[in-house]
């Protein structure tokens, strides 16, 4: 029997912030965590997210968008929401599911007015830098 804690990274889409939580979750904590990912709709795996989790060492290629629905999982021991609308709008989990809140900024909105890629990474890849310290203390989070 599987004895790590299933936790899920809960966003709006889950196009860019919960796919790379869930890829550095896998990265890092793979002996003690079981990591999801899902969102509120589904909005399609975004292809700046890919290019920067790759340029740290993560392939999320082979992850796709999907909402709680999506999942054959449901029982899970965490649900870490990392935006604020995904928090106002989390579904209804059992009781004993701990809802942690970590609210990032949405790479696609910042990168809105960007004229090429490279301008458009600059955003991506702070949230993704933010997104991997938060990952690598989770453990601590989830223990406290």
């Amino acid at each position: 029997m599987d004895k790590r804690n299933k936790v899920l990274f809960l966003c709006t889409g889950n196009s860019c912030r919960s796919q790379m939580a869930q890829g550095f979750c896998r990265k890092y904590h793979s002996g003690e965590i079981k990591p999801f990912s899902a969102g509120i709709v589904k909005h399609g795996l975004n292809r700046l997210a890919v290019k920067v989790m790759e340029e740290a060492g993560v392939d999320i290629s082979g992850q796709f968008s999907k909402t709680v629905d999506d999942l054959d999982e449901k029982d899970f021991d965490f649900v870490v929401t990392v935006c604020d609308d995904a928090y106002e709008k989390c579904p209804y989990f059992p009781a004993v599911t701990a809802v942690i809140h970590r609210n990032f900024d949405d790479p696609p909105r910042l990168a809105a007015e960007a004229a090429t890629d490279e301008e458009a990474l600059v955003h991506y890849r702070r949230v993704r830098d933010e997104i991997k310290k938060f990952v690598i203390d989770l453990p601590s989070v989830l223990h406290s």
